[in-house]
């Protein structure tokens, strides 16, 4: 998960630069194909595909519904949405875990995850608000952090849907199956933006961002999540978000932007905190007995 913090933080750097030069749905579509192959044949050379991996194949529908809604409206917010306040939205997702993993798993929170949980969401609100106290009490939300909210509602639903609905399948056969069913289910949504893109005209951050996201921050996400939720309570799991804009802040540094005002770093350093607290806490959660 601390790997995954890292490699998601460069999509939002990366995603700022492209999304105005693309369509969300069309990007997507490409990345989530290229993702599938990329899964398909590492999942093939490793653990293989069993056969009884495609029972009920409407898991990975149900799956791959909630995280491509995630990614089509992430990139639909940083159109507007500065990267660093995108990736505090994203820190909001550990307490909309916690409330869907007690709905779906009924995994119960300790006193200090709660009071992790809302350290963290506090810093999320002010890096989200820009360190504006005003904009806070008028409730003045940006247009692009609105709209990826709801994506990281989708993102913290898939989170403990992926251990209810895993039937003992490896991490990265179950990957497979819900990528594969992400890339059709874009393919069918996104096909009128497909056959309008002007594909040999796209300036080059738009092709670096599609394999980054692809492979790092699509295949190779997948995997680190799925891997552990099926081992980490969920509200655990999501964490680990709590780093994002951190990462990010050196990610956008490193890619030529300059750093956020000092007040804004105060929400930043919340979220490490909330992430230290949840760390500690082993006994988190009440144990879910793994479906065989």
């Amino acid at each position: 998960m601390l790997l995954f913090s890292l490699l998601v933080a460069g999509s939002f750097a990366l995603g700022e630069l492209a999304a105005n030069e693309i369509t969300p749905l069309a990007l997507n579509a490409v990345r989530f194909w290229i993702a599938t192959i990329v899964i398909g044949v590492a999942a093939h050379l490793t653990t293989g595909i069993p056969r009884r991996a495609a029972q009920s194949p409407w898991r990975y529908v149900v799956l791959a519904g909630f995280f491509t809604t995630y990614f089509v409206l992430m990139f639909e917010g940083l159109k507007t949405a500065p990267a660093v306040s995108s990736a505090a939205v994203f820190t909001l997702t550990p307490v909309m875990s916690a409330a869907f993993g007690w709905v779906l798993l009924r995994q119960r929170l300790t006193p200090r995850m709660a009071l992790a949980l809302l350290i963290g969401a506090a810093g999320a609100i002010w890096v989200i608000f820009r360190a504006d106290v005003a904009a806070i009490l008028r409730f003045e939300i940006g247009r692009g952090e609105a709209i990826f909210f709801w994506g990281c509602m989708a993102h913290a639903i898939y989170t403990p849907l992926v251990r209810r609905l895993n039937r003992g399948e490896p991490a990265v056969v179950f990957t497979f199956g819900t990528l594969l069913a992400g890339a059709i289910l874009l393919t069918v949504v996104a096909w009128g933006d497909l056959r309008a893109t002007d594909w040999a005209q796209l300036p080059g951050i738009v092709w670096v961002t599609i394999l980054y996201t692809a492979i790092f921050a699509s295949a190779a996400t997948f995997t680190l999540l799925q891997f552990a939720t099926l081992r980490l309570p969920s509200a655990k799991v999501m964490a680990y978000t709590y780093l994002t804009p951190s990462w990010v802040i050196l990610w956008t540094m490193a890619l030529g932007a300059g750093a956020p005002p000092m007040l804004v770093l105060i929400g930043v350093g919340l979220t490490v905190v909330a992430l230290l607290l949840l760390l500690r806490d082993d006994g988190a959660t009440t144990p879910v007995r793994q479906r065989a």
